[in-house]
């Protein structure tokens, strides 16, 4: 049985699959501040390996080219694809409409390879469902890309055409600072404005709202504190100028849900350009996949639509399929590269 690792390699976390044949066996999920440098990287992987051990090949994916560590995305994926070749034996690059490729043609084929781990996730997805809109909400950012016949219909493929398909949304289920969910927001009786500054994340509105899974919020704090619930709505009171003391923690709790409702909406009005399209049946589901499962079933019932999860097309143990539907790019490129071995 030929074992696969498939590998994301993203600017905030490192994801791994081991895939045996068509099974899920492992999936882990690491913090890899790789915008601090390449050294973080081979530490995660160093962590990585000891977990997964040795397969027959690896299949990577990345995001991480990115990072402004980089002066631009061609020597990010030329630096991360050679520092790859040299850790990982039997390495396919996965590079979107050209399929995999060897760590020497991928250095050369930036376009393709950069940023292309939506489309190993789309791929997999049309093999086992007819058609669907495909959400991916991670940590930073949300993918909206429609399938249907086995093929993604998507328009956009680089960052910068996804961005402007909104195919590609600026907003995650723990990174994303709140100034970027909203400018104004009701609070007190008052469209409250909203500070500029890195005071708190959409982590602690979910946080304080009770629905934030265990295990997703890898990173520091805005403010480098705790996660309680405390600490999350002192951030969040900060956002409005204001301190913890100032108001009960009810009035906090409904702030964050209405700065929820913000990144909520956000997502609903670029999914609905997207749908506008025609591409899929009225009855056509939203398939979930990522840390912010829970805000996409909310995007589904805004929608009207059915929902389906990334963690039902997939083959392995119930908690191992939960891992991969967050780690779904790492588990859709090993699956992929483990099909055509």
């Amino acid at each position: 049985m030929v074992s696969f690792i498939g590998w994301d390699v993203g600017g905030a976390h490192l994801k791994a699959a081991r895939i045996e044949g068509t099974t899920l066996r492992q999936v882990i999920q690491l913090p890899c501040t790789l915008w601090l440098g390449p050294e973080h990287l081979d530490r995660a992987l160093d962590h990585a390996l000891s977990q997964l051990g040795s397969a027959e090949g690896h299949a990577v994916t990345m995001t991480g080219e990115l990072v402004d560590y980089f002066s631009e995305r061609a020597e990010g994926v030329r630096r991360l694809t050679g520092l790859l070749r040299e850790r990982l034996p039997n390495l396919r690059i996965w590079a979107g409409p050209l399929g995999f490729l060897g760590a020497e043609a991928a250095q050369n084929e930036v376009r393709a390879v950069a940023s292309a781990n939506w489309l190993a996730s789309v791929t997999w997805t049309a093999r086992r469902l007819p058609q669907g809109l495909f959400a991916d909400m991670g940590s930073t950012t949300t993918d909206l890309v429609p399938f249907a016949e086995g093929a993604s219909r998507h328009r956009g493929f680089t960052d910068a055409e996804r961005l402007a398909e909104v195919e590609l949304v600026y907003t995650g289920a723990v990174r994303t600072p709140l100034m970027a969910v909203a400018q104004t927001i009701p609070f007190a009786g008052h469209s409250q404005g909203v500070m500029a500054e890195y005071f708190a994340t959409i982590a602690d509105a979910h946080r304080l709202r009770g629905v934030l899974p265990d295990g997703i919020d890898l990173h520091d704090t805005a403010d480098r504190r705790g996660k309680s619930v405390e600490e999350s709505a002192a951030r969040i009171a900060r956002m409005v100028g204001c301190d913890l003391a100032d108001a009960r923690m009810e009035e906090w709790c409904a702030l964050a849900e209405s700065f929820a409702r913000r990144q909520l909406e956000q997502l609903v009005e670029a999914a609905e350009r997207v749908l506008s399209r025609g591409d899929l049946d009225r009855a056509a589901p939203v398939v979930g996949a990522g840390a912010g499962r829970f805000v996409l079933r909310e995007l589904a019932a805004a929608l009207a639509r059915p929902y389906r999860d990334f963690a039902e097309i997939i083959e392995g143990a119930p908690e191992l399929r939960e891992a991969a539907a967050i780690a779904a790019p790492a588990a859709a490129v090993g699956l992929l590269a483990a099909s055509i071995a």
